[in-house]
């Protein structure tokens, strides 16, 4: 009896780990429920490479002139490239990519990536060199409230970020490929080799050149995570490169076409970070603590945002490409419901417990409790923008599937401009909280933006949103935060560790609670939608695949 009974469990579990070994093949092809759950997988873990990459430099720098000049340090490597690719090299290339391989015309997608990647990293190269000339006389107009100490490390430390541009580009289209392949594996561990050549470029270096061992270690973690992880693995996938300036091309005429947008326009997505920054340097350590916050918020945006819109993509165009338009609606209607609710639950836990999270996350070495205070103000603000900066993403990419990057790089243009007296408004008024509360209203009339413009042209109508459904998960989520916030108050947070743990695990019991009574109690569908797998991210193509319809299966 006991062996007959023990039979089959070796053969279900074998069978489960020989499921999970094959997902995690560089060359297994995902379907859109698997290349999500593995890049919400990746992007966790990469976040968490993250976070103790921000408690290195938190640790090691605190928040002080070092870790403000590093961080300034990105913004115009950042801008470089905003300029030259546009800041979106595979969403522009996906589209024209994955046409190709639909039609089955290999040899021209072939002749476009070998075009796209040759000329633009010439002009991307020509563009670092003249960068790299006059990097002190930007800096000293960006920044021009730093010290003369802060100046030079932050010019010294853009010089050394600078090449690691030309990586992501080419990078970028790298991982077009491989997405418009299925093929996501490599792709989501790029983020995490480039986190940990950055910390292991701290450790190694620290203590002899300071936070400039930062910047080392993120110009080889571009390299070898951006640039040859991805070229291996769009070699296996069966791209061929050969240098090509044939700017004839009708495929890169095309790209260009799509791209020009992307790169005269400004997108508040990207902007927002370079605004924050040249505001706040006037302060010592407050450029450092908005990061400290901002990127701690961005956990929440890579997992329920960035990882559903990347994995969204490939096949929202091919959607649009085979004319499948009602299906394109349902599905992306389906995952902005299911993201902006979970957000919104979310973002009532995240403000609740904005303090003791803070102070567990960074007060270590140099980083101190009034840092943490500070720093969970700003983090207790951006989480009020979390359901707009997690949305944005997939009715961006709803546009440029449609091959249509002018009408929402317009929009953004003019928002981001219209943006700016904003945050210099906010934060003459409220000082550095006034910085994130500007930030929150850029992103959310970004978002708003994107949505009236894609019903405006019918494409994604806004009334075929679930709103009954959206309603429960926000009034379910405005009580779980109240409560929680309320139990918070119970426990003195005065820099104990204990007094941290304490709380958090207060909130999230309450919390926890509160969310489930609410959803059962609203007879909420989103614990249904969040189980289901192909039905809740595809609604049509469950129902063709019960008529014997393949839909987007491979």
């Amino acid at each position: 009896m006991a062996n007959s009974s023990d039979g089959p469990e070796p053969k279900h579990m074998g069978g489960f780990l020989q499921r999970v070994l094959r997902q995690l093949r560089p060359s297994h092809q995902h379907t859109a429920f698997s290349a999500t759950l593995l890049l919400m997988t990746t992007v966790m873990l990469s976040r968490v490479i993250g976070y103790v990459r921000e408690l290195y430099v938190a640790w090691t720098f605190g928040a002080g002139v070092q870790t403000d000049a590093f961080y300034a340090g990105f913004t115009i490597p950042d801008f470089l490239m905003y300029l030259v690719a546009g800041g979106a090299t595979s969403i522009t290339f996906i589209s024209i990519y994955t046409r190709f391989l639909t039609e089955d015309k290999r040899q021209d997608a072939h002749e476009a990536f070998s075009v796209v990647i040759t000329v633009m990293t010439c002009i991307l190269g020509a563009g670092v060199v003249l960068t790299e000339i006059f990097t002190p006389q930007i800096t000293h107009w960006w920044f021009d409230k730093f010290n003369p100490e802060q100046l030079r490390l932050c010019v010294h430390i853009t010089r050394i970020i600078l090449p690691t541009q030309i990586f992501f580009y080419i990078g970028g289209v790298l991982s077009a490929v491989l997405y418009s392949r299925r093929l996501f594996l490599l792709p989501s561990l790029g983020p995490i080799l480039y986190n940990a050549f950055i910390i292991a470029g701290g450790v190694a270096l620290s203590r002899r050149i300071g936070a400039s061992s930062l910047a080392y270690g993120a110009l080889a973690g571009a390299f070898f995570g951006q640039f040859v992880l991805y070229a291996i693995g769009a070699a296996r996938a069966g791209a061929r490169y050969r240098i090509s300036f044939d700017v004839h091309n009708p495929a890169f005429r095309e790209w260009v076409r799509l791209s020009v947008p992307l790169m005269l326009g400004l997108s508040l997505v990207t902007v927002d970070d370079w605004f924050i920054r040249r505001f706040a340097s006037g302060g010592i350590g407050e450029i450092a603590r908005l990061s400290f916050a901002k990127k701690l918020f961005n956990v929440p945006i890579a997992i329920l945002g960035q990882a559903v819109s990347q994995a969204s993509l490939p096949f929202f165009a091919r959607l649009f490409n085979e004319k499948r338009l009602r299906e394109l609606t349902e599905v992306v209607n389906a995952a902005v419901y299911r993201t902006v609710a979970v957000s919104l639950l979310a973002t009532s836990l995240m403000m609740a417990a904005a303090l003791p999270l803070i102070d567990l996350a960074y007060r270590h070495g140099s980083f101190n409790f009034s840092d943490s205070k500070e720093t969970a103000t700003y983090f207790f603000w951006f989480s009020l923008s979390l359901v707009f900066w997690s949305a944005q993403g997939l009715y961006a990419r709803a546009f440029y599937a449609a091959g249509n990057t002018l009408t929402p790089m317009i929009a953004s243009t003019l928002i981001t401009i219209a943006s700016y007296p904003l945050y210099a408004a906010l934060y003459h008024k409220y000082s550095v909280v006034g910085l994130a509360i500007a930030s929150d209203l850029g992103i959310t009339a970004n978002c708003l933006a994107m949505a009236i413009l894609l019903n405006q042209r019918k494409l994604i109508p806004i009334a075929q949103l679930p709103w009954k459904e959206l309603g429960k998960a926000t009034i379910t989520a405005v009580i779980a935060g109240i409560l929680s916030f309320q139990i918070a108050r119970t426990v003195r947070i005065t820099g104990s560790r204990v007094a941290d743990v304490r709380a958090v695990g207060l909130i999230l019991v309450t919390w926890a609670g509160a969310v489930a009574a609410g959803l059962w109690i609203t007879r909420s569908k989103l614990p249904q939608a969040l189980r289901r797998r192909k039905g809740a991210i595809y609604p049509r193509v469950a129902e063709q695949q019960a008529e014997g319809s393949s839909g987007l299966e491979p």
